[in-house]
Protein backbone atom coordinates (compact mmCIF):
# COMPACT_ATOMS: atom_id res chain seq x y z
CA UNK A 1 0.00 0.00 0.00
CA UNK A 2 1.11 3.27 -0.82
CA UNK A 3 0.15 7.00 -0.44
CA UNK A 4 -0.14 8.74 -3.24
CA UNK A 5 -1.46 12.46 -4.37
CA UNK A 6 -2.37 10.44 -7.77
CA UNK A 7 -3.36 12.22 -10.97
CA UNK A 8 -7.24 14.23 -10.92
CA UNK A 9 -8.14 13.44 -13.73
CA UNK A 10 -11.82 11.67 -13.64
CA UNK A 11 -12.02 12.89 -10.24
CA UNK A 12 -15.41 14.86 -8.75
CA UNK A 13 -15.21 18.19 -7.05
CA UNK A 14 -16.59 18.48 -3.30
CA UNK A 15 -17.29 21.84 -1.03
CA UNK A 16 -13.94 23.03 0.29
CA UNK A 17 -12.74 22.22 -3.09
CA UNK A 18 -11.25 18.61 -2.34
CA UNK A 19 -11.50 15.89 -4.86
CA UNK A 20 -12.37 12.25 -4.98
CA UNK A 21 -11.29 9.70 -7.87
CA UNK A 22 -14.01 7.87 -8.98
CA UNK A 23 -14.42 4.70 -7.80
CA UNK A 24 -12.40 6.04 -4.76
CA UNK A 25 -13.73 6.03 -1.30
CA UNK A 26 -13.56 9.88 0.93
CA UNK A 27 -13.72 8.63 4.53
CA UNK A 28 -15.21 10.93 6.42
CA UNK A 29 -13.84 10.82 10.53
CA UNK A 30 -13.72 12.77 13.09
CA UNK A 31 -9.54 12.56 13.23
CA UNK A 32 -6.63 10.50 14.41
CA UNK A 33 -5.99 10.10 18.09
CA UNK A 34 -2.73 10.13 19.51
CA UNK A 35 -1.86 6.14 20.23
CA UNK A 36 -4.86 4.92 17.74
CA UNK A 37 -4.95 6.06 13.99
CA UNK A 38 -8.96 7.30 15.22
CA UNK A 39 -10.52 8.77 17.84
CA UNK A 40 -13.31 6.42 17.06
CA UNK A 41 -13.30 2.69 17.00
CA UNK A 42 -16.31 2.87 13.79
CA UNK A 43 -13.72 5.03 11.90
CA UNK A 44 -11.07 2.32 12.45
CA UNK A 45 -13.41 -0.35 12.00
CA UNK A 46 -14.29 1.47 8.22
CA UNK A 47 -10.69 2.58 7.64
CA UNK A 48 -9.60 -1.23 8.49
CA UNK A 49 -12.37 -2.60 6.13
CA UNK A 50 -11.30 -0.44 3.23
CA UNK A 51 -7.23 -1.58 3.93
CA UNK A 52 -8.21 -5.20 3.79
CA UNK A 53 -9.88 -5.23 0.83
CA UNK A 54 -7.71 -2.85 -0.75
CA UNK A 55 -10.34 -0.53 -1.78
CA UNK A 56 -8.52 3.14 -2.99
CA UNK A 57 -9.88 5.69 -0.27
CA UNK A 58 -8.66 9.17 0.76
CA UNK A 59 -9.57 10.48 4.55
CA UNK A 60 -11.17 13.99 5.29
CA UNK A 61 -10.59 14.60 9.02
CA UNK A 62 -12.75 17.72 9.15
CA UNK A 63 -15.15 16.24 11.22
CA UNK A 64 -18.06 16.99 9.23
CA UNK A 65 -20.84 15.15 10.04
CA UNK A 66 -23.30 13.41 7.67
CA UNK A 67 -26.62 13.89 6.88
CA UNK A 68 -27.99 12.36 9.91
CA UNK A 69 -25.75 13.88 12.60
CA UNK A 70 -23.17 10.58 12.45
CA UNK A 71 -19.59 10.18 12.04
CA UNK A 72 -17.91 8.58 10.35
CA UNK A 73 -19.02 8.37 6.95
CA UNK A 74 -18.25 7.39 3.00
CA UNK A 75 -18.30 9.91 -0.36
CA UNK A 76 -18.47 7.05 -3.21
CA UNK A 77 -19.00 8.17 -6.70
CA UNK A 78 -21.15 10.94 -5.76
CA UNK A 79 -23.11 9.61 -3.49
CA UNK A 80 -22.92 9.72 0.52
CA UNK A 81 -23.73 7.13 2.79
CA UNK A 82 -23.73 7.29 6.95
CA UNK A 83 -22.78 4.79 9.19
CA UNK A 84 -20.15 2.32 9.38
CA UNK A 85 -22.09 -0.92 8.83
CA UNK A 86 -24.38 0.76 6.07
CA UNK A 87 -20.80 1.81 4.61
CA UNK A 88 -20.08 -1.54 4.67
CA UNK A 89 -22.56 -2.89 2.90
CA UNK A 90 -22.95 -0.29 0.44
CA UNK A 91 -19.73 -1.49 -1.03
CA UNK A 92 -19.47 -4.70 -0.33
CA UNK A 93 -22.90 -4.51 -3.36
CA UNK A 94 -21.35 -1.76 -5.53
CA UNK A 95 -17.90 -2.91 -5.44
CA UNK A 96 -19.59 -6.89 -5.66
CA UNK A 97 -16.91 -7.82 -2.62
CA UNK A 98 -17.73 -11.88 -1.56
CA UNK A 99 -15.63 -11.20 1.62
CA UNK A 100 -16.87 -13.73 3.89
CA UNK A 101 -17.54 -16.58 1.59
CA UNK A 102 -14.95 -19.07 3.51
CA UNK A 103 -18.12 -18.61 6.48
CA UNK A 104 -20.56 -21.08 6.64
CA UNK A 105 -24.31 -19.62 7.28
CA UNK A 106 -24.21 -20.18 11.19
CA UNK A 107 -20.54 -18.38 11.11
CA UNK A 108 -22.30 -15.48 9.51
CA UNK A 109 -25.71 -15.89 11.87
CA UNK A 110 -22.80 -15.66 15.10
CA UNK A 111 -20.78 -12.84 13.10
CA UNK A 112 -23.80 -10.54 13.32
CA UNK A 113 -24.46 -11.49 16.95
CA UNK A 114 -20.91 -10.69 17.78
CA UNK A 115 -21.09 -7.16 15.84
CA UNK A 116 -24.68 -6.62 18.48
CA UNK A 117 -22.60 -7.63 21.37
CA UNK A 118 -19.80 -5.41 20.56
CA UNK A 119 -21.15 -2.52 19.54
CA UNK A 120 -24.44 -2.04 20.72
CA UNK A 121 -22.99 -3.02 24.72
CA UNK A 122 -19.68 -2.99 24.73
CA UNK A 123 -19.32 0.19 22.96
CA UNK A 124 -21.68 2.17 25.89
CA UNK A 125 -20.04 0.33 28.63
CA UNK A 126 -16.57 2.41 27.39
CA UNK A 127 -18.64 5.30 26.38
CA UNK A 128 -19.51 5.37 30.34
CA UNK A 129 -16.11 4.66 31.44
CA UNK A 130 -14.60 7.56 29.47
CA UNK A 131 -17.26 10.31 29.60
CA UNK A 132 -18.57 9.69 33.02
CA UNK A 133 -16.40 7.46 35.11
CA UNK A 134 -13.39 8.92 34.08
CA UNK A 135 -13.47 12.07 32.38
CA UNK A 136 -9.80 13.04 33.27
CA UNK A 137 -8.71 10.49 30.60
CA UNK A 138 -9.47 12.77 27.30
CA UNK A 139 -7.24 15.66 29.06
CA UNK A 140 -4.15 13.16 27.89
CA UNK A 141 -6.32 11.56 25.00
CA UNK A 142 -7.20 15.47 23.60
CA UNK A 143 -4.31 16.94 24.69
CA UNK A 144 -2.00 17.38 21.39
CA UNK A 145 -4.80 17.54 19.34
CA UNK A 146 -7.53 20.43 20.72
CA UNK A 147 -6.25 23.58 22.84
CA UNK A 148 -7.52 23.67 26.55
CA UNK A 149 -10.45 25.57 25.95
CA UNK A 150 -11.30 23.58 23.35
CA UNK A 151 -11.10 19.97 25.56
CA UNK A 152 -13.16 21.62 27.98
CA UNK A 153 -16.05 22.69 25.35
CA UNK A 154 -15.55 19.05 24.22
CA UNK A 155 -15.84 17.27 27.24
CA UNK A 156 -18.95 19.49 28.61
CA UNK A 157 -20.88 19.01 25.42
CA UNK A 158 -20.01 15.43 24.40
CA UNK A 159 -20.21 14.35 27.94
CA UNK A 160 -23.98 15.55 28.45
CA UNK A 161 -24.93 14.00 25.29
CA UNK A 162 -23.38 10.65 26.04
CA UNK A 163 -25.26 10.94 29.52
CA UNK A 164 -27.90 11.47 27.86
CA UNK A 165 -27.74 8.61 25.02
CA UNK A 166 -26.58 6.13 27.54
CA UNK A 167 -29.94 6.50 29.49
CA UNK A 168 -32.25 6.21 26.43
CA UNK A 169 -30.09 3.07 25.83
CA UNK A 170 -30.57 1.74 29.54
CA UNK A 171 -27.09 1.23 30.29
CA UNK A 172 -26.85 4.17 32.14
CA UNK A 173 -29.86 3.50 34.38
CA UNK A 174 -27.69 0.65 35.90
CA UNK A 175 -25.09 1.08 38.77
CA UNK A 176 -21.66 1.73 38.15
CA UNK A 177 -21.14 -2.03 39.44
CA UNK A 178 -23.46 -3.13 37.43
CA UNK A 179 -22.10 -1.02 34.27
CA UNK A 180 -18.69 -2.86 35.01
CA UNK A 181 -19.79 -6.45 35.02
CA UNK A 182 -21.74 -5.83 31.76
CA UNK A 183 -18.16 -4.54 29.90
CA UNK A 184 -16.17 -7.09 31.76
CA UNK A 185 -18.64 -9.74 30.59
CA UNK A 186 -18.54 -8.63 26.96
CA UNK A 187 -14.83 -8.58 27.21
CA UNK A 188 -14.52 -11.95 28.30
CA UNK A 189 -16.99 -13.38 25.89
CA UNK A 190 -15.01 -12.17 23.06
CA UNK A 191 -11.59 -13.38 24.66
CA UNK A 192 -13.11 -17.02 25.15
CA UNK A 193 -14.95 -16.85 21.75
CA UNK A 194 -11.13 -16.36 19.58
CA UNK A 195 -9.59 -18.79 22.16
CA UNK A 196 -6.31 -19.80 19.62
CA UNK A 197 -7.36 -19.03 16.66
CA UNK A 198 -5.68 -15.61 15.06
CA UNK A 199 -8.66 -14.29 13.80
CA UNK A 200 -11.92 -14.53 15.08
CA UNK A 201 -13.13 -17.54 12.79
CA UNK A 202 -9.83 -18.82 12.18
CA UNK A 203 -7.00 -18.46 10.46
CA UNK A 204 -8.33 -15.63 7.90
CA UNK A 205 -9.72 -12.57 8.55
CA UNK A 206 -13.28 -11.33 8.01
CA UNK A 207 -15.37 -8.44 8.17
CA UNK A 208 -16.14 -9.20 12.11
CA UNK A 209 -12.35 -8.63 12.87
CA UNK A 210 -12.75 -5.12 11.27
CA UNK A 211 -15.43 -4.37 13.99
CA UNK A 212 -14.03 -6.33 16.69
CA UNK A 213 -10.58 -4.96 16.21
CA UNK A 214 -11.78 -1.69 15.88
CA UNK A 215 -13.59 -1.59 19.21
CA UNK A 216 -10.75 -3.46 20.97
CA UNK A 217 -8.42 -1.14 19.64
CA UNK A 218 -9.75 1.69 22.17
CA UNK A 219 -9.20 -0.15 25.29
CA UNK A 220 -6.16 -2.06 24.99
CA UNK A 221 -4.20 1.45 24.10
CA UNK A 222 -6.26 4.33 23.88
CA UNK A 223 -8.24 3.86 27.48
CA UNK A 224 -5.68 4.73 29.70
CA UNK A 225 -6.62 4.10 33.22
CA UNK A 226 -9.78 2.36 32.85
CA UNK A 227 -11.23 -0.80 33.68
CA UNK A 228 -11.63 -1.99 30.15
CA UNK A 229 -7.63 -1.56 29.94
CA UNK A 230 -6.32 -2.92 33.04
CA UNK A 231 -8.77 -5.72 32.76
CA UNK A 232 -7.62 -6.65 29.62
CA UNK A 233 -3.98 -6.45 30.01
CA UNK A 234 -4.01 -8.38 33.03
CA UNK A 235 -6.56 -10.81 32.06
CA UNK A 236 -7.01 -11.83 28.47
CA UNK A 237 -3.46 -12.18 26.63
CA UNK A 238 -5.33 -13.62 23.69
CA UNK A 239 -6.97 -9.98 22.92
CA UNK A 240 -3.90 -7.92 23.24
CA UNK A 241 -2.47 -10.47 20.09
CA UNK A 242 -5.27 -10.44 18.70
CA UNK A 243 -5.15 -6.68 18.48
CA UNK A 244 -1.31 -6.53 17.58
CA UNK A 245 -2.05 -9.38 15.17
CA UNK A 246 -4.72 -7.35 13.01
CA UNK A 247 -2.42 -4.25 13.50
CA UNK A 248 0.38 -6.00 12.09
CA UNK A 249 -1.69 -7.52 8.81
CA UNK A 250 -3.42 -4.17 7.96
CA UNK A 251 -1.37 -1.36 9.55
CA UNK A 252 1.98 -1.65 8.90
CA UNK A 253 2.19 2.24 8.61
CA UNK A 254 -0.06 2.54 12.56
CA UNK A 255 3.07 4.69 13.88
CA UNK A 256 2.88 7.15 11.04
CA UNK A 257 -1.15 7.66 11.25
CA UNK A 258 -1.37 8.01 15.04
CA UNK A 259 -0.80 11.75 16.26
CA UNK A 260 2.80 10.70 17.92
CA UNK A 261 6.46 11.80 16.83
CA UNK A 262 6.00 10.20 13.46
CA UNK A 263 2.98 11.40 12.35
CA UNK A 264 2.56 12.13 8.76
CA UNK A 265 -0.88 14.27 7.89
CA UNK A 266 -2.94 12.16 5.55
CA UNK A 267 -6.02 14.31 4.99
CA UNK A 268 -7.14 13.82 1.10
CA UNK A 269 -3.88 12.02 0.05
CA UNK A 270 -5.23 8.44 -1.25
CA UNK A 271 -4.55 5.40 -0.44
CA UNK A 272 -3.59 3.36 -3.28
CA UNK A 273 -3.03 -0.78 -3.24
Amino acid sequence: MKIDTGSTKNMKTRKKGSKIPRNTVCLHQVGRGPLVPSLSPFALKLETFLRMHKIPYMNDHSGTMSKKGKTPWITYNGKDIADSQMCIEYLKDKRNLRVDDHLSREEKAVARAIRCLTEENLYWTMCYETFVKNPKSLDLLLKDIFSRPKIFVFKNLVGRLVKKELHGHGIGRHSDTEIWSIGKGDLTALSEFLGDKNYMFGDKASDIDCTVFGMLSMAVWQMKGSRHEAYIHQNLPNLVAYCERMKESFWRDWSQRCRGPGYVQDDLKMYSF
